[in-house]
C-alpha cells in the first residue's frame, strides 16, 4: 500500500513505537537496537574479538579453562563474560570478564598496568575479591569468584545470574522492593565504601544494582576497573543533562539515589527528576531519596556522603605516582563531563527556540509584522513622491515667472534705444536745416 495517508499514518505509529524504545533505559542500551539505529557504528562481532584476546592471554597463563560462555548477561555491547575454572581446581567456578577501553580512558598505558594490578591487592569488607586483573593498550581482562546468589539487582528481580540481561530486568514479573531492613543495611554498606573510594581519590562512578554482589547480608561492589577504562556510567544519559552533576562524587550519589528507589519500590524510577514518590516503608528513605532525585536537587547539586561509619584506613594502599595519575584521570573525565552536558544545554536551548519560532502562533505574527512593514513602507513611498512632485512644480513655476519678467525687461530696453535713437536723428535734422528742436513735451516726455 502505497498510498500518502497509509504511509505518514504508518510512519507516526513507527515513529511512537520506536519513541519507546529509546526511552526505556535498558531497551536503548540493547545492541540489537543500536544496531538497527545505527548498523555502521555496530558491525564489529564483539565476541570474537574477545575470544582473541582471551586466547591470547591463555597461551601465557595455561593454568586456566573456559568452561562456556555467558552470553548477554550485562548491559555493555563491548564487554563479554566467561564461566571459567583453575585446571587443579574443577570445582572452583570463576567468571572472566573482558572489555575494551572506553573513552574516558585518560590514563597511560604503563598506569593503567599498573592501577589494574593492584586492584587484586585490595582487602575491603564491601568491596568484591578480584583473583587475577591485567590490561594493555587496548582492553583489560579480569577474572573474578562466580557467586550462584547473583548481583542485588538478581535479588530484586527474582533472577538467575547467567540468564540474559533483557530477560532478567526488561519485563519483571514482579514488582516488590526489599525489607525496611535490608534497605537500611544495604545502603548503609554502599555509603561506606563509596566513602572509603573517594578518601582514597580512586573514582568510581558505576554504581547501580547490578554492580552490587551480594555475600549473605553484605553488599560489595564490582567493577571497580571500569573508571580505570574510562568506560560510559550505566546511569550517564541521567545525569548528563544536569549541570549541577559534574564531579565523579556526584555522580556517585545520584546513582547512590536510583539504586536506593530501586531497592525500595522494586523498580526503577520512571522519570529524572522524580516530582512524587509512591508511599515507602520508612519516612526517612524517601527523604533521602528527595535530598538526591528531586528537581531541586538536580538545581542545587548533590549532597556529600554522610552518616557513614568509621572505615578501615590501610586496605588498600595506592602509591603517590599512581595517586596522582588517578587524579588527573579524574579531572579529565569530569571536563568531559562538563562539555558533554554544555552540548546537551545548548542543544536544549536550540531545540526550543527552533519549536518556538516555528509555531503557528510565530507565523501568524511575523506575517502580521510583514504586513504592517509592506504597509509603512509604501506611505513614506507615497509621501516622498509627493513632496519630489511638489518641488518639481514649484521649481517649474519659478522658471516661467523668471523667463517672463525677463522678456518683458528685455522689450522695455529695446523700446528705450529706439526712442533714443529716433530722437538723435530729429534733432540732428532741425540743427541741419535750422528749424528748431522740437520741445520735450512734443516729444512726449
Amino acid at each position: 500500500n502505497m498510498e500518502r495517508e497509509f504511509i505518514a499514518e504508518r510512519q507516526k505509529g513507527l515513529q511512537a513505537y520506536l519513541d519507546v524504545i529509546t526511552t526505556h533505559h535498558i531497551l536503548s542500551n540493547c545492541e540489537l537496537v543500536k544496531k538497527f539505529l545505527d548498523p555502521n557504528s555496530y558491525s564489529v562481532n564483539y565476541t570474537e574479538i574477545a575470544l582473541q584476546h582471551v586466547s591470547m592471554f591463555f597461551r601465557s597463563e595455561p593454568k586456566w579453562e573456559v568452561v562456556e560462555p555467558l552470553k548477554d548477561i550485562g548491559w555493555r555491547i563491548r564487554k563479554k563474560y566467561f564461566l571459567m575454572k583453575i585446571k587443579n581446581q574443577p570445582k572452583e567456578r570463576l567468571m572472566l570478564s573482558w572489555a575494551d577501553l572506553g573513552p574516558d580512558k585518560y590514563l597511560s598505558d604503563k598506569d593503567l598496568q599498573y592501577a589494574v594490578k593492584l586492584l587484586s591487592s585490595c582487602s575491603h569488607p564491601y568491596i568484591y575479591k578480584i583473583t587475577f586483573a591485567t590490561a594493555n593498550e587496548s582492553s583489560a581482562l579480569v577474572i573474578r569468584p562466580f557467586s550462584e546468589k547473583g548481583t542485588l539487582k538478581d535479588l530484586i528481580y527474582k533472577a538467575k545470574p547467567k540468564d540474559p540481561f533483557l530477560k532478567k530486568y526488561c519485563n519483571p514479573k514482579k514488582i516488590q522492593g526489599l525489607e525496611l531492613q535490608q534497605i537500611k543495611t544495604y545502603g548503609r554498606q554502599i555509603l561506606e565504601v563509596l566513602k572509603f573510594l573517594h578518601e582514597k581519590g580512586f573514582p568510581y562512578g558505576h554504581l547501580h544494582s547490578a554492580n552490587v554482589m551480594l555475600d549473605g547480608d553484605t553488599c560489595k561492589l564490582l567493577d571497580l576497573e571500569n573508571s580505570l577504562l574510562g568506560l560510559p556510567s550505566f546511569y550517564r544519559s541521567y545525569f548528563s543533562q544536569f549541570r549541577k552533576i559534574n564531579t565523579l562524587e556526584g555522580v556517585d550519589v545520584h546513582c547512590f539515589g536510583h539504586l536506593l528507589y530501586e531497592m525500595t519500590y522494586g523498580r526503577p524510577p520512571d522519570t529524572i527528576p522524580v516530582d512524587s514518590f509512591p508511599p515507602a516503608p520508612s519516612v526517612f528513605v524517601v527523604s533521602v531519596l528527595e535530598s538526591i532525585l528531586t528537581c531541586e536537587a538536580m538545581k542545587n547539586g548533590m549532597p556529600t556522603v554522610s552518616r557513614l561509619l568509621q572505615m578501615p584506613r590501610k586496605n588498600l594502599f595506592i602509591p603517590t605516582k599512581l595517586k596522582e595519575a588517578l587524579k588527573t584521570s579524574k579531572e579529565c573525565t569530569e571536563k568531559r563531563l562538563t562539555e558533554e552536558q554544555k552540548l546537551i544545554h545548548q542543544h536544549r536551548r536550540l531545540t526550543r527556540a527552533q519549536s518556538h519560532h516555528g509555531s503557528e502562533e510565530e507565523k501568524k505574527k511575523r506575517k502580521i509584522l510583514a504586513r504592517k512593514k509592506s504597509k509603512r513602507s509604501a506611505y513614506e513611498s507615497g509621501e516622498e513622491h509627493s513632496a519630489k512632485y511638489s518641488n518639481s512644480n514649484n521649481s517649474g513655476n519659478y522658471s516661467e515667472k523668471s523667463l517672463l519678467l525677463h522678456g518683458y525687461v528685455n522689450v522695455f530696453v529695446v523700446g528705450v534705444v529706439f526712442w533714443l535713437k529716433r530722437s538723435r536723428v530729429t534733432i540732428s535734422l532741425h540743427i541741419n536745416i535750422g528749424l528748431p528742436k522740437p520741445s520735450t513735451t512734443a516729444m512726449g516726455i
